[in-house]
């Protein structure tokens, strides 16, 4: 097996761009060897837990690709273990395209940004969603937080990858922002 994140996702035609581009003998490396990148370890939970939003993508039946930003405080998306991730659903746009893309095809990739920092990871799972009244909600929820979530979902993580810096435009948040004029000032 190897670098999960590559068993995954290197299909035949993205080893042949890889050929092409002479860069199949860098990630040829990641094949084979002990399983590695499908289980958090400390560098990921600390990162999963400092991060305020994450983009959700998903599959529609027909095989589009949807993409869903999601937001809250810090650490609403939750590390339950080396395996597992959660997060409470709140109410936004009533569109539900994830929902229900989710609902017929449970597979799902984030996208974690550190913009400041220029960092990012990547990740692969498989969804379940937890109803409202269901007891495990309350571990997803974040009490101080005014939104109240209509569902949750817990993502069993299949692989993931830490990602290129090269081309991360900082951004920086209000809050940081009024640090650093604070500072100077």
């Amino acid at each position: 097996m190897g670098h999960r994140f590559a068993d995954l996702l290197f299909s035949p035609p993205v080893k042949a761009v890889q050929e092409e581009q002479d860069s199949r003998r860098i990630y040829q490396r990641w094949e084979g060897g002990a399983d590695s990148h499908q289980q958090l370890t400390e560098r990921e939970a600390q990162f999963i837990q400092a991060r305020d939003s994450f983009y959700l993508a998903s599959v529609s039946p027909d095989g589009w690709p949807y993409i869903q930003h999601r937001g809250g405080p810090k650490g609403f998306l939750k590390v339950l273990d080396a395996e597992h991730l959660g997060f409470a659903d709140y109410k936004g746009n009533r569109q539900y395209i994830t929902t229900g893309n989710l609902r017929v095809n449970s597979r799902v990739a984030l996208f974690l940004m550190d913009y400041p920092n220029q960092r990012r990871l990547k990740m692969l799972g498989y969804t379940t969603e937890i109803d409202a009244n269901a007891d495990q909600l309350a571990a997803l929820s974040d009490p101080e937080y005014p939104a109240i979530p209509e569902r949750g979902f817990i993502i069993k993580v299949a692989a993931f990858d830490w990602n290129c810096s090269q081309h991360i435009t900082p951004r920086y948040d209000q809050t940081t922002v009024d640090a650093i004029i604070r500072e100077i000032v």
